[in-house]
């Protein structure tokens, strides 16, 4: 059992339906749940993600383009407090490599999570 799981399993034992509940918690991958937790990076591209180590506001996705075809991608913050944004977008031709930013609003609690986005 996984540590995301775990939780649930404990809240389900407490139920009526505890029995059905706790055989698909346990049927489920161990990776399911950390699959769900992040987006994943679109094909043909290999990404790093992070925030800036000046401003824990700003994030930032740099990708190569390791496909045949030209491929464009931005980066999505998840802000808290303050609404998600979206980076700039950048197309890469085969081979190449560029860097997507973008800055959480000052008001939020700062970046809860980085994305991908094709």
């Amino acid at each position: 059992m996984t540590l995301v799981t775990a939780p649930l399993f404990r809240l389900a034992a407490k139920s009526a339906a505890a029995p059905a509940l706790a055989a698909v918690l346990l049927t489920l991958p161990g990776s399911t749940a950390a699959a769900a937790a992040g987006a994943a990076t679109p094909p043909g591209l290999s990404c790093h993600t992070g925030k800036h180590h000046n401003d824990s506001y700003t994030g930032f996705a740099l990708c190569k383009n390791n496909g045949r075809s030209t491929q464009t991608f931005w980066v999505h913050l998840v802000c808290g407090w303050a609404p998600d944004v979206d980076g700039n977008r950048v197309t890469l031709r085969p081979g190449q490599s560029g860097q997507s930013t973008a800055h959480c609003g000052a008001l939020g609690t700062g970046i809860g999570r980085i994305e991908v986005r094709p």
